[in-house]
């Protein structure tokens, strides 16, 4: 019977609506989404790149120096990432850099006319980038705490700003000054969604809520037991928002009537930390740990028997069934490395025969001048020494995130897994 109702279900769907869609070939967990004006499907993951799908084919966009966090289209074909390596780059119409934050790009919006993207960072500003000659430049007030997100009001007149200390302000574009707070939350504001005369946002707490944009009073509270609020996507015509969290569920809110219609638990393990609709609605895409963008028809959310996202990285396999040094290889390696021979999509170059090369010497991979210029080899006394003083210290300036293993005997078992699993003598 149910096999029935489904089938009954897909045949009411519209053409091309049924398919469950996985896009692979990320080397890392997908971080941001964004769905180009003609429809494309664009990806960006702890992999340093954006994924430009044409079907399930990717075009690889390479340029940061580390994970891209956020990435969107504008009005004009202008797509614009940014990085936990502080830059905001455009890659359409145009590829270049468009400049630096001192700190992690958290968010990016692109005003309605084209003419300029917004970027917030965890440093604590809020700049605007030219991306046509009338496009406005420079950095707005500060915000009293670092950003997680910006969004602009439909008639491109105001910014809306989501700081860690759970403010929502709004600022002026036109007369510029000082933000206006709308909404003190009291806990880190992650992410917005800008409707008509409406603001959604979803806070570290869990909190899921709509508030007028006018004057901040609330008029939905979606708040469940469930938290961060990780990502939120509202498609316009069939009035949508999709909501995802850290426990791996999508929640779709009906956005006239303001009431839940779904609730679908997306990933096994681990959050949704994006969200993007189809152009007609009909489609969700959604990334969280795995290095695949996955798709569900959103008429079918509520009839599929177990979450499709499976959430099982190396990293969260059973403890028990490792030994010490390969815990310490997947809790602090694996996500950017990989141990066997030949080119990788992983954010870091692979650990193959890593013993007695020359640090950053490994072909294919684009190393900071840093380790170019290192001049050692990686022996079990610098690996140690690595992971004893961390990254930052050892060879500050390097790509690696900041990262220590204090106890002697922890980078000593870590060693040896290394020693036998990277020259293919895993067991």
């Amino acid at each position: 019977m149910r096999a029935a109702l489904l089938a009954l279900a897909l045949a009411a769907l519209p053409a091309g609506a049924e398919e469950f869609t996985t896009l692979k070939g990320h080397g890392g967990p997908v971080m941001a989404l964004a769905i180009s004006p003609g429809g494309e499907v664009t990806s960006a993951s702890f992999d340093n790149s954006v994924g430009l799908w044409s079907g399930r084919a990717p075009t690889w966009l390479e340029g940061h120096a580390a994970a891209v966090t956020a990435l969107t289209w504008g009005p004009g074909g202008a797509l614009v990432s940014g990085s936990d390596d502080f830059a905001v780059r455009q890659w359409r119409p145009v590829d270049r850099l468009l400049g630096k934050h001192k700190g992690k790009v958290t968010s990016l919006s692109v005003a309605p006319d084209g003419n300029h993207a917004a970027s917030g960072s965890w440093d604590g500003s809020i700049r605007l980038w030219p991306l046509t000659e009338a496009g406005r430049a420079g950095e707005l007030p500060y915000p009293g705490a670092g950003v997680n997100a910006v969004a602009h009001s439909p008639d491109g007149r105001f910014l809306y700003a989501a700081t860690s200390k759970g403010v929502l302000l709004q600022y002026n574009l036109d007369t510029g000054g000082s933000p206006l707070p709308l909404v003190e939350h009291g806990f880190g504001i992650n992410r917005l969604v800008i409707g008509p005369g409406w603001i959604a946002y979803g806070a570290v707490d869990g909190g899921t809520r709509v508030i007028d944009a006018a004057t901040g009073e609330q008029i939905a509270d979606f708040t469940l037991d469930r938290r961060p609020i990780l990502a939120l996507s509202w498609h316009a015509e069939t009035a949508q928002l999709a909501v995802g969290d850290g426990h791996g569920y999508i929640m779709m809110v009906d956005t006239e009537q303001w009431r839940i219609t779904r609730d679908f638990r997306a990933m096994r393990h681990g959050p949704v930390w994006a969200l993007a609709f189809a152009p007609d609605g009909q489609v969700i895409y959604a990334g969280g740990l795995d290095d695949v963008v996955y798709a569900w028809p959103v008429a079918l959310l509520d009839e599929l028997d177990a979450p499709q996202g499976s959430g099982q990285r190396s990293f969260l396999r059973d403890p028990e069934t490792m030994s010490n040094g390969e815990r310490q290889f997947m809790r602090k390696c694996s996500i950017c490395h990989a141990l066997t021979p030949g080119p990788s999509r992983k954010a870091g170059p692979s650990l193959h025969g890593v013993f007695g090369r020359q640090a950053g010497t490994l072909p294919g991979y684009s190393y900071s001048d840093t380790l170019t210029e290192a001049g050692f080899a990686w022996t079990e006394e610098t690996i140690d020494a690595l992971f004893d003083e961390g990254p930052d210290h050892y060879i500050p300036g390097s790509k690696m995130p900041m990262q220590v293993i204090a106890q002697p005997s922890d980078r000593a078992d870590l060693i040896a897994f290394l020693k036998s699993a990277s020259e293919g003598n895993r067991k």
